[in-house]
């Protein structure tokens, strides 16, 4: 045996023995990353999605519910443009037929899971106080609403247009409460959020709003049922979702009896 080939073999054997070293082992943390499944859901929704979204993942232990809350509007734009969701909850019909619209929704998926109701919030501290929807046209007075994009502000419109038809109504009283607002805010939360600050007088929204600390904040002037908006809210998972079996499951759970309780405690009412 020449000394020659002896040095070729080992060589050989270090190199495969290299080889073998730098190999990727096979890895378990890829296995064990949990599932995530992505929620998109209006503002008014926060409270309610969040205990949803823990009370499901508490039957899927493998599972990670991640929450998106804006307007229904900026969500509509957001998954029109290609955002990676898997769930889309939407507190009005329009919102969600723009991503029906935009490739996004099934229109056959699509299911009303709750409703609600508008309410005028009153600044508890403001000198000027309003004790009736009427009030809201007062001189002075500093209204704040949601854009007219965002649902609640569509609702909000929708009311002052039934009230200022009401027999006796002054002609001019949708004009002089619009002359009132002082901004028109991108969420329904943040309507809230400056009225209980006191930088404005009142403000309209969802009756679900009112909840822990918040209700406590502010007085309540309750809208007459005839003039009401009723507020649907629609919910479908997302086409292309990377999870469709969850997101598909997500929903069944929202309008199952245990889904609908959850929307209850948060003052929600049911789909008509």
């Amino acid at each position: 045996m020449s000394w020659g080939w002896v040095a070729a073999s080992w060589l050989a054997m270090l190199w495969l023995s290299a080889c073998g070293d730098s190999a990727p082992a096979p890895s378990s943390a890829l296995a064990e990353q949990p599932q995530s499944l992505t929620v998109f859901a209006a503002a008014s929704l926060v409270e309610t999605v969040e205990q949803a979204g823990a009370v499901f993942a508490a039957d899927h232990p493998e599972l990670r519910v991640v929450n998106n809350f804006a307007s229904s509007f900026q969500l509509a734009e957001q998954l029109a443009q290609g955002a990676p969701a898997d769930v889309f909850a939407s507190a009005n019909r329009e919102q969600m037929l723009a991503a029906v619209d935009a490739g996004r929704v099934e229109l056959s998926q699509v299911s009303a899971f709750a409703s609600n109701r508008l309410v005028i919030v009153v600044c508890a501290t403001c000198p000027q106080r309003p004790s009736h929807y009427q009030d809201l046209a007062q001189p002075g007075l500093k209204l704040v609403l949601a854009a007219p994009a965002a649902p609640v502000g569509a609702y909000s419109l929708a009311f002052l247009e039934k009230a200022a038809r009401q027999p006796g109504q002054d002609p001019a009283f949708e004009q002089q409460v619009l002359d009132n607002v002082v901004s028109y805010e991108e969420t329904v939360r943040a309507v809230l959020t400056k009225v209980i600050l006191g930088e404005a007088d009142a403000g309209i929204v969802y009756a679900s709003d009112l909840q822990g600390a918040s209700a406590e904040q502010v007085d309540v002037v309750d809208i007459p049922a005839d003039l009401n908006v009723e507020a649907v809210y629609y919910i479908a998972p997302i086409k292309g979702s990377l999870n469709p079996g969850l997101a598909g499951e997500y929903v069944a759970f929202m309008l199952s009896p245990q889904g609908q309780a959850i929307l209850a405690v948060h003052r929600f009412l049911p789909p008509p």
